[in-house]
């Protein structure tokens, strides 16, 4: 009997809209061995990694009628060269080059007829600075993965098989894959039926959501969920009135910034708080800096509501070359109102750690076993935690999602290629302008700002000031 999606990966099925793609990405930069690195080489390392991923090259069958769930089928036509591509940046290969074509990738829905995911190898990038040749040095890796794959906490993104804690790929067994024959409509109908007779309310479920009522289902179906939004509306007020959140496209704009994971640390040392503290306070700085370019009002009790998934690993718990880089799946969720209006980078600091601390101390967070029953993820797709809560959320409860991800602190390779840098890309929810992730690894910190090419014209001038906002806070240090 094929596998059947879960009641909440089936919903983002039929949630997606042409506005929101429910598809979560990364970009991911390296450096380009001595021995080279190409399309040829990126396939042929995928191909021998995809027996350790099968959904990877299964695809979804909707049942007729809607009288069960989707299924997940082998696809017996099942063509790499068609999910593994390639790109390349024009001349001079700049990082704006980079991030349009990012933009424009990511805002392409997946094609639903097939296994859902790509991924992209994109050459032709320099490197900051770099007096060769453009390409010589880097390429970069983009993956798409749909968020009906992150189907639990066992599930394995085809970004993480790819990596290595070694120059030297791991070795993985030979597999000869024959796909299992394709159910017929006849058969997924009978499979359906017999359920039905078993889980009699199920029936009217599916056919609920299928009709478009998925956010009332998932609120019955998956309890957890239900938390979620219980959090949301005793939070005390709506959201702030933003320009974070719009009416949105079906375009996207993409940008990024760098920071170094020691700044964060230093500032954590000298002020007693969480470097998860430090980061929502220099994020609210940039915001702050942001919305007063824009000319908006900031007055002293100016917030934004973020809603914030983050991993409650201790500091202990890092990731190692024996679990392979593996982050776990400790995640809570809050709310959190960024003081943009305070003009004290310090008092910011406070502000923000005083919240998580709160949230902490009264149980407000949903743990992670609340996150993983609401839909499930694997480690390399922990972004995806904060669209599908935000996917159950009304616009009116926050401005903006903020995914932060610890990741492993010492360099990963693909087919010898050293990891330089991995961007992630949040998906938006409906009415939200701008998300933004970001992920430590090997002592950088790297955000990534997904935002609605209409609404957010001005993204690269948010992500530019990050690193200005941290730099506040690190001036505090010097006086």
């Amino acid at each position: 009997m094929p596998s059947r999606l879960s009641a909440l990966d089936a919903s983002f099925l039929y949630l997606e809209e042409a506005t929101t793609p429910m598809h979560v990405g990364g970009i991911s930069v390296f450096d380009r061995p001595p021995d080279g690195f190409d399309y040829d080489r990126l396939v042929e390392l995928i191909e021998r990694r995809l027996a350790l991923v099968p959904r990877f090259r299964q695809k979804v069958r909707h049942v007729p009628g809607n009288l069960a769930r989707p299924v997940w089928v082998d696809d017996p036509e099942f063509d790499i060269a068609y999910h593994v591509r390639r790109s390349a940046l024009p001349r001079p290969g700049s990082e704006e080059q980079l991030t349009e074509l990012v933009a424009r990738l990511m805002s392409r829905p997946l094609d639903h007829t097939r296994p859902l995911w790509e991924m992209y190898l994109i050459e032709g990038l320099a490197a900051p600075g770099d007096g060769r040749d453009a390409g010589a040095g880097r390429v970069a890796i983009l993956t798409k993965t749909h968020q009906a794959m992150v189907d639990g906490i066992s599930a394995i993104d085809i970004g993480q098989v790819i990596l290595d804690v070694s120059p030297d790929p791991r070795e993985t067994p030979d597999e000869l894959w024959m796909p299992r024959p394709e159910p017929s409509d006849g058969q997924l109908v009978l499979d359906a039926i017999g359920e039905a007779v078993t889980r009699p309310t199920e029936l009217a479920d599916n056919v609920r959501v299928a009709a478009g009522d998925a956010l009332a289902t998932v609120g019955k179906l998956a309890g957890a969920a239900g938390k979620v939004l219980t959090m949301a509306r005793t939070a005390g007020r709506r959201a702030p009135g933003l320009p974070l959140n719009a009416e949105i496209s079906t375009q996207r704009r993409f940008a990024l910034a760098r920071t170094d994971l020691e700044d964060y640390r230093k500032v954590r040392a000298a002020y007693g708080c969480d470097v998860n503290d430090v980061v929502l306070a220099v994020i609210a700085g940039a915001l702050r800096t942001w919305l007063m370019s824009r000319g908006e009002p900031v007055g002293g009790s100016s917030s934004v509501r973020a809603l914030v998934p983050l991993s409650v690993r201790g500091e202990g718990d890092v990731p190692s070359s024996a679990t392979g880089g593996s982050l776990g799946n400790r995640v809570a969720s809050f709310l959190v109102d960024l003081p943009v209006g305070e003009p004290s980078p310090l008092v910011r600091l406070h502000q923000v750690t005083h919240q998580m601390r709160e949230h902490t101390d009264t149980g407000d967070a949903v743990g992670a076993d609340t996150l993983v029953r609401i839909g499930g993820f694997a480690p390399p797709t922990l972004h995806a935690v904060g669209a599908r809560a935000a996917s159950g959320m009304s616009r009116h409860f926050f401005n903006l999602v903020v995914t932060n991800v610890p990741g492993p602190q010492f360099p990963l390779y693909a087919a010898g290629a050293r990891m330089l840098e991995m961007f992630p890309v949040v998906p938006l929810a409906k009415g939200q302008a701008v998300s933004i992730g970001l992920t430590s690894y090997d002592g950088g910190v790297y955000y990534g700002l997904n935002g609605d090419r209409d609404a957010m014209p001005d993204l690269d001038v948010l992500a530019g000031m990050v690193n200005e906002s941290l730099e506040e806070l690190l001036e505090t240090l010097r006086q």
